[in-house]
């Protein structure tokens, strides 16, 4: 499968203005490009590139996420026009590992890609802001993670109305967010809010930005995490339906059908290319 393994120009931009281009692997899924990084991998580009003041827009890719881009267009042209979107699920990394990419042996999970960065960003000064969650859950958010992180500088928080901004609201957020002169701007919207949030801003900030989803939650406290041996087998899925069966039930009967069959058929198309 080694012929199958494209190359991904990420380009980013530096405070100088100048472009420097990394290459990545990368390997399709659902139509959408993800990068071939392990949790270790991803955690030192981001920090690189947060170090050197890119702009990086980053997104979040598991198994639902995907299946919602498969059905909209809009969602699939934000994750296109990311520079990295990164395995963040078990089943996506499985199709990394299936595609020859031996690194992939666990998701890069939200919470996990945080924590990792902030704690590694501890000794150079870096700077966070968080965007996105309910007011309690932003507050709680900051609190715990200092605690976690002491000496975390966190540079600015603030929770959005939970309806599209207008034209002059999402002007003044970009505006605040430039002026804290965060290097990590972490988005917690849910998906796909936050990854249209991202691909907006992204040209307009000198920072590393990230929609992490529920991570808010969880680093928070205001919602449970799966144990991490369900995580590891790719059953962090039955935790949270168990938890929230009302509203998780679309998600991962429907949307995870459709992953399926949209990896099946990237299999068939590979099978097909192989043989000419």
């Amino acid at each position: 499968m080694a012929a199958l393994r494209p190359k991904c120009e990420v380009k980013v931009t530096v405070c100088s203005g100048e472009i420097i281009s990394v290459s990545i692997a990368t390997y399709d899924c659902c139509d959408v490009r993800i990068a071939a990084l392990s949790r270790e991998e991803a955690v030192a580009v981001l920090d690189a590139a947060a170090r050197r003041r890119e702009s990086l827009a980053v997104h979040m890719c598991n198994a639902f996420s995907l299946s919602t881009a498969l059905s909209d267009n809009s969602h699939r042209s934000a994750l296109t026009r990311g520079d990295l979107c990164l395995a963040d699920g078990a089943p996506v990394a499985w199709v990394g590992r299936r595609r020859g990419y031996r690194n992939m042996t666990k998701p890069v999970r939200g919470p996990s890609l945080m924590g990792d960065l902030m704690e590694r960003g501890l000794s150079w000064g870096a700077k966070h802001y968080f965007y996105g969650g309910s007011p309690a859950v932003v507050e709680e958010l900051s609190a715990a993670t200092v605690a976690r992180f002491p000496g975390l500088r966190i540079v600015g928080s603030e929770s959005p109305p939970f309806r599209t901004l207008t034209a002059g609201e999402m002007a003044a957020a970009v505006t605040r967010i430039r002026t804290s002169d965060a290097h990590f701007v972490w988005v917690g919207l849910g998906t796909p809010k936050q990854d249209f949030f991202v691909s907006q801003v992204s040209r307009q900030l000198l920072s590393v930005q990230v929609g992490v989803g529920a991570a808010f939650d969880f680093m928070a406290g205001a919602k449970r995490e799966a144990p991490s041996w369900l995580q590891g087998y790719g059953l962090e899925w039955t935790f949270r339906l168990a938890n929230e069966p009302r509203r998780l039930w679309r998600r991962y009967f429907i949307g995870g059908s459709r992953f399926v069959a949209a990896v099946i058929r990237d299999d068939m198309r590979s099978w097909r290319f192989a043989r000419r």
